[in-house]
């Protein structure tokens, strides 16, 4: 068992080193969308300037503390669109019948199909998040912290992708259901939840779980509970295990497009 995993994580490491290869042959390309991503979520950050030279706090939360949830944010982002690029296109994998290739391979069939590409611009998402971290005042307690946020967190945004998508095994328009969720979780993420109130908060922490993988690490971040440090795990677990469940219950109902393509 142990030697299986083992053997899975290698290779999932070989399938994303191998794709960053073949993104890295144009360098320039390669750096260019790098340093665009983290000049583009820089550019953000201006927003919340004025907006804090017109006011104390927002929502509760002081400059720095806000900018967490721009740290967290992109670093989350950074993480499934780098080593899970390929869940937020399963949708179309599935429908247009291109799981074959991973089928016969001896390998576990989502993980391959999930980290069989990454996105460039998601190293400067990473990027940007670390910088962040060093504005507010890096420990390397709140460095591992941090670190262990974001891992746990764009495993969740990964896997609520792979949950909507692969709905896909039963509804053809379930990309829809996908984009939304993960439109509004971007969006969500780098609001204080402060502001929230109401039956929008509480979407905020269940539909559309923003608060469990972005505004729960923020709070551990500036004061740690152990109960909640458990809560963001037993999360991750949770939307792991719903997605794997939900992936190969629909894998029985798939059809092939008899496409014959070779993935290495």
């Amino acid at each position: 068992m142990l030697t299986a995993v083992k053997n899975q994580i290698k290779v999932t490491f070989l399938s994303i080193k191998y794709a960053c290869m073949r993104q890295m042959l144009n360098k320039m390309t390669f750096i260019t969308n790098v340093l665009f991503m983290i000049l583009n979520d820089a550019s953000f950050i201006v927003q919340w300037i004025v907006l804090f030279s017109l006011k104390e706090n927002v929502g509760g939360y002081e400059l720095k503390q806000v900018l967490l949830f721009w740290g967290i944010a992109a670093g989350i982002y950074g993480i499934s669109r780098f080593f899970f690029y390929k869940a937020f296109s399963l949708s179309d994998i599935i429908n247009e019948g291109k799981l074959d290739a991973y089928l016969v391979q001896p390998k576990n069939v989502l993980i391959s199909v999930i980290s069989s590409d990454v996105s460039v611009s998601a190293i400067g998402d990473l990027l940007y998040g670390y910088i962040i971290l060093l504005i507010y005042g890096i420990t390397v307690e709140n460095f591992l912290l941090y670190t262990f946020f974001i891992i746990c967190g764009g495993m969740t945004v990964a896997n609520i992708s792979i949950i909507t998508s692969s709905l896909s095994f039963w509804f053809s328009k379930s990309d829809a259901v996908m984009d939304t969720v993960n439109t509004l979780m971007v969006n969500f993420a780098t609001y204080p939840d402060g502001i929230f109130k109401g039956i929008t908060k509480i979407i905020l922490y269940t539909i559309v779980p923003v608060g469990l993988v972005n505004y729960i690490p923020v709070r551990l971040l500036i004061h740690f509970d152990l109960k909640l440090f458990l809560a963001v795990i037993g999360a991750t677990l949770f939307f792991m295990g719903c997605a794997f469940l939900i992936f190969y219950k629909g894998l029985k109902r798939y059809s092939s497009s008899n496409l014959m393509i070779s993935k290495i």
